[in-house]
């Protein structure tokens, strides 16, 4: 059985719990608690759960007594446990209110191949139930969730190197993290080509996340502990005074959430130059700042259109964005790849400079956007249609790449514009450009002489068929 027919089948459990009026998203949740205990006892990783409350513990029991202890467990196991145990299972709760449905899913679950599972990767496992979950539109969860191949492409374009501190202060699941630790671990032969102390910090270190949502943190808790990640994921607010310790970074990949604060007030951050009730600029102001004044630190952000034009302090967090880094790179993402739909989206790629001035010289765009097909379920994104945009982003020389989609602004330019960064978007193909119609009075004019010469060669045949018929 393949990691894909075991999505499918812990996901279509689902229906049974429909009549306890249960979402995809507690569903997911309650599968986060029960399929830890499975995991665990399949990984051999069970010396962290007290022996009463393990896996054989929750499948020996049925009906109301299971229902029970399944509610114990999980009080016990968020109050009386420590490190991820603990944070996983705190305020834990469970929503389903049939014994017979419990029973059933840690049936379904304990006959499943687990073997097939273990060999393919329980992480790939368990980010498979998620994205199943990001997908489904009554769940809610896409606005946590990044398309992977948009994910992968921002990792392989910032390339995370071995003892770089990487973090994502919006996580979610903690997939950009995941990825920026496999793609080290591919780098490096699975970590075996880097020394012990080194190697530690990969897996205890290195990847580091913030997220404000409970639930969706268990979530990026157990992802990240079936992917053998061990570093700090906080519970909390960024946008709060908890996001000023957070900064010295080499590596930030984030899609922070889109919107502003409920009621319009402002940010709770009292270290932030520029005040705004725009989570996605101050989300922004927080990267820049977050990483090293070091001349290498890097950031890859996925942001909307509102940021690159947005006047006022908008204008002002932007200028200080290409003070203080070489903003060089503007991926305009397409539309429909997000649970929004109507969402416009783009990439900011930029390095924090040794300097606070001066960093930008230039912005190199690439519009992804216009003339592109619709993408969405019945067409998703793939990684053949980042291929221009990834040639021309690492190109030697990237005014020698001919690609109508790339195209480069000055920070002149850029200024004159006053600082809007909504710029290199292709003409598109579908809007009727009256620039190209005929200039109406030439047409005419045309047409005239077209039609002169047309009674011109008419009188002409008239006048031989004339002269034929005088012959007879």
């Amino acid at each position: 059985m393949t990691t894909q027919e075991i999505v499918s089948k812990l996901w279509n459990l689902c229906n049974v719990l429909r009549d306890d009026g249960i979402t995809y998203h507690q569903y997911v949740t309650e599968l986060t608690y029960i399929l830890f205990l499975k995991m665990a006892k399949e990984t051999g990783a069970e010396s962290q759960i007290p022996e009463a409350y393990r896996w054989d513990s929750l499948t020996s029991k049925s009906g109301i007594e299971l229902k029970k202890f399944y509610k114990d467990l999980l009080n016990h196991l968020g109050e009386n446990c420590t490190g991820r145990v603990r944070e996983i299972y705190q305020g834990a709760a469970t929503n389903i209110d049939e014994p017979k449905n419990l029973e059933k899913i840690i049936t379904t679950i304990d006959g499943l191949d687990w073997f097939s599972a273990r060999e393919e990767g329980l992480g790939n496992l368990y980010e498979g139930l998620l994205e199943k979950n990001a997908n489904e539109k009554k769940s809610g969860a896409g606005q946590y969730f990044t398309p992977r191949v948009l994910i992968d492409v921002m990792t392989r374009l910032v390339k995370p190197q071995p003892k770089d501190r990487c973090n994502d202060p919006a996580c979610g699941t903690f997939g950009f993290m995941i990825a920026a630790h496999q793609y080290v671990a591919g780098q490096t032969d699975d970590f075996f080509d880097l020394d012990a102390d080194t190697a530690a910090f990969e897996r205890t270190e290195a990847f580091t996340g913030t997220e404000l949502v409970h639930d969706t943190h268990r979530l990026a808790l157990m992802n990240a502990m079936l992917h053998d990640m061990e570093g700090e994921i906080a519970l909390g607010d960024t946008l709060s005074n908890l996001g000023k310790g957070m900064k010295g970074y080499d590596v930030v990949l984030t899609n922070p959430p889109f919107g502003t604060k409920k009621g319009g007030e402002r940010t709770t951050r009292d270290d932030f130059t520029y005040t705004t009730s725009n989570k996605q600029l101050n989300f922004l102001q927080h990267i820049y700042r977050s990483l090293k004044a070091d001349g290498k630190a890097r950031a890859a952000v996925v942001l909307p259109d509102n940021v690159l034009f947005a006047d006022g302090e908008g204008e002002k967090i932007r200028v200080d964005l290409m003070d203080k880094c070489n903003l060089h790179t503007v991926l305009r993402l397409p539309t429909g790849i997000f649970y929004a739909q109507g969402v416009k989206t783009n990439v900011l790629f930029f390095t924090r400079g040794k300097a606070d001035k001066g960093n930008t010289k230039e912005v190199w765009f690439y519009d992804l956007r216009t003339n592109m097909p619709s993408f969405g379920k019945t067409n998703p994104l793939k990684t053949e249609h980042f291929a221009g945009f990834e040639a021309a982003f690492e190109a030697a020389d990237r005014r020698a790449v001919q690609d109508e989609r790339w195209n480069v602004f000055t920070r002149e330019q850029i200024a004159a514009k006053g600082n809007s960064l909504d710029l290199g978007l292709i003409r598109d193909d579908s809007v009727l450009d009256y620039a190209d119609l005929p200039d109406p009075i030439e047409s005419g004019e045309e047409a005239i002489a077209q039609l002169e010469e047309a009674v011109d060669l008419l009188q002409g045949v008239v006048n031989e068929l004339k002269a034929l018929s005088e012959v007879e």
